[in-house]
């Protein structure tokens, strides 16, 4: 599905990812893992397209995304791509509603169908009695569903997670890797997680070590 060929990124005179090759399959959870500084997170980002290589090739379904105008490249990723951080991103201004609706309408959703859609996930990750909650008035693990919900508002092909547990205790680590391992077998999309986890990398299909900006 995602086919990764000779990948480098340097910032200013610092280089971050050295000539990285990789091949994903469609339905396949896969894990990067690896200390601090391997470049993990900036080849995650590269691969979902939020920063772009100094080289090298992204193909997502055959069609090459690395040359794409911005323009283009984001309808791509609103389309293809859904995100969840180590910290939720949602916006303290909105409801929960509201934030996982947000791609939705980004997309040229209608707002009726975006916010019934919203709903739906919200309910089915067991958050329908928080649709009118703030983020402040959410604990870490709820505002993490709703971040998944968010990441799957537009059915994207692929979810990308950058230490999706790094701020969640035990309990709610665990509820998230359970969440994740049912959403792939309910819908059979494709995760893409960077991690310090063990107990998640070991559960994925494939676990993929980077040091120093290379695979290794």
């Amino acid at each position: 599905m995602i086919e990764v060929t000779d990948i480098r990124k340097s910032f200013d005179k610092l280089q971050v990812i050295k000539g990285v090759s990789l091949s994903i399959a469609d339905g396949e959870m896969l894990t990067i893992v690896g200390p601090s500084g391997a470049g993990k997170t900036t080849l995650l980002q590269i691969i979902g397209t939020l920063e772009r290589a100094d080289s090298g090739s992204v193909k997502f379904d055959g069609e090459e995304i690395t040359v794409m105008k911005d323009s283009k490249l984001a309808r791509f990723r609103n389309r293809n791509m859904g995100f969840v951080f180590q910290f939720h991103q949602l916006l303290p201004e909105f409801t929960l509603e509201e934030n996982v609706a947000l791609p939705a309408l980004i997309g040229g959703t209608r707002r009726s169908d975006a916010f019934t859609r919203a709903r739906q996930l919200l309910g089915d990750l067991g958050l329908g009695a928080r649709l009118d909650h703030r983020p402040s008035q959410l604990s870490g693990g709820e505002r993490q569903r709703a971040a998944v919900a968010r990441a799957l508002i537009n059915d994207p092909k692929v979810i990308l997670a950058d230490e999706p547990t790094g701020s969640l205790d035990s309990y709610n680590r665990a509820e998230l890797y359970k969440l994740f391992f049912e959403l792939r077998a309910a819908t059979g999309k494709t995760f893409i997680i960077v991690t310090h986890d063990d107990t998640l990398a070991l559960n994925s299909d494939r676990v993929i070590h980077m040091k120093d900006g290379l695979i290794v």
